[in-house]
C-alpha cells in the first residue's frame, strides 16, 4: 500500500497544469488559479486510495482522479458565485479576482475538461465509470439547487437537510471511492460497501464543515466564518436549534433569518449565542461521530487485509479531527 504522501505526490505529478490550453487567457487563467490552490485534494486521492486498497493499479485510475479534481473545482467556482463567498482557501475566489461572467465560463470549461480526462481512461472501463460519474454530477447539482431552495423555504426538516447534503456533498466522495474500486475490478458488493463508507464520511465531513463555518478560525479555515448565518443557510445547526429552542429563542432565530438587513457581526453574534445556549455544537459533534462510526463499520466489512485499510482509517481520522 502507498502512503498518503506518496499518493498525493503521484497525483500532483500527474496533474500537469502546463498541459491545459492557454488561449483565451482569461478563460484558462482562472482554471489554473483554481487548480493550483487545490486545497486538500481529498476527492482525487480517494479515487487512488480506493484503487490501491483493492490492490489495483493507480496509474490506471489517474485520469479519472484528475477528472474528479477538475469537476470538484468547477463546482466550487459556481458555488462561490451563488453564495457570494469572496474568500476560499485563504485567497480571493475566482469571481472576486476576475468577475462573475468569467467565473461562470471558466467553470463551464472545467466541466468539459473533466469529461475530457475521464474519457482518457481505458475504453473497457468507460461503461462502468461514465454512468456513475454522470449520475454523481447530476446529483451534486440537485443538492446545490435544494440548498438554494431551502434558503427561501420555511418548511425545511432535518431529514430534508440530510438528504440535501447527501446529494451536494456526500455522493462525490462516495463516487470517488467506488470509481477507484471499479478500476481495481472489485465485486458489486465491495463496490457498494466502499460507496456507503464514502457517503457516511461525506455526511460527517459536511457536519464538520457546518461547525467550522461558525466556530472555525477564519485564518485556519481559509474562508469567512459565519457565512452560513449571513446567507440564511438552513444548516443542521439552525434546524436543530429551532427544534430545541424555547419560544423566545425561536422568535429570535426566525427574526434574524427573516431576510431583513442586519449588521453582519450582530447577526452572527446573536444566532451563535443561541446555538451556544442550546449546546448545538455538541449535538452536531455527536451526529458527526455517529456517521463516522457507520463509515468505520462499512470499512470493517470490506474483505481486504486489515493492513490495507490503515491508510483509509487514517484519512477518515484526519477528516474527523480537521480544523480546516
Amino acid at each position: 500500500m502507498l502512503t498518503f504522501d506518496q499518493l498525493q505526490q503521484r497525483f500532483n505529478e500527474a496533474l500537469d497544469l502546463d498541459q491545459l490550453p492557454s488561449y483565451p487567457a482569461r478563460l484558462y487563467a482562472p482554471i489554473r488559479y483554481s487548480l493550483s490552490h487545490g486545497g486538500k485534494r481529498m476527492r482525487p486521492l480517494l479515487v487512488l486510495m480506493s484503487c490501491d486498497l483493492f490492490s489495483g493499479d493507480i496509474d490506471d485510475a489517474m485520469n479519472c482522479a484528475i477528472a474528479v479534481e477538475i469537476f470538484h473545482n468547477f463546482t466550487l467556482l459556481h458555488d462561490d458565485i451563488m453564495d457570494q463567498s469572496p474568500i476560499r482557501r485563504g485567497i480571493d475566489t475566482v469571481y472576486k479576482k476576475w468577475n462573475t461572467s468569467i467565473a461562470i465560463l471558466s467553470g463551464d470549461t472545467m466541466f468539459a475538461l473533466a469529461y475530457d480526462y475521464i474519457t482518457r481512461s481505458r475504453p473497457v472501463m468507460l461503461p462502468l465509470i461514465l454512468p456513475l460519474f454522470t449520475q454523481t454530477a447530476r446529483e451534486v447539482c440537485e443538492g446545490q439547487q435544494l440548498d438554494m431552495d431551502f434558503e427561501e423555504s420555511d418548511t425545511v426538516s432535518i431529514a430534508d437537510y440530510i438528504e440535501m447534503i447527501r446529494l451536494k456533498t456526500a455522493v462525490l466522495p462516495a463516487a470517488c471511492l467506488k470509481l477507484g474500486a471499479l478500476f481495481a475490478g472489485v465485486s458489486q458488493k465491495e463496490a457498494e460497501l466502499i460507496y456507503s463508507f464514502g457517503q457516511h464520511i461525506g455526511l460527517a465531513f459536511q457536519l464538520k464543515d457546518d461547525l467550522l463555518d461558525i466556530y472555525g478560525d477564519q485564518v485556519v479555515f481559509g474562508k469567512r466564518t459565519g457565512n452560513d448565518i449571513l446567507t440564511n443557510k438552513k444548516t443542521w445547526l439552525y434546524l436543530k436549534a429551532l427544534e430545541k429552542a424555547d419560544p423566545e429563542q425561536k422568535k429570535q432565530l426566525l427574526y434574524y433569518y427573516s431576510g431583513k438587513s442586519f449588521d453582519p457581526m450582530e447577526k452572527i453574534s446573536k444566532v451563535t449565542g443561541i446555538y451556544n445556549q442550546l449546546k448545538i455544537n455538541e449535538a452536531a459533534e455527536a451526529l458527526m461521530l455517529e456517521y463516522y462510526d457507520k463509515a468505520m463499520q462499512d470499512l470493517d466489512t470490506i474483505n481486504v487485509p486489515d493492513a490495507n485499510k490503515e491508510i483509509v482509517r487514517d484519512f477518515a481520522m484526519l477528516l474527523k479531527e480537521r480544523s480546516l
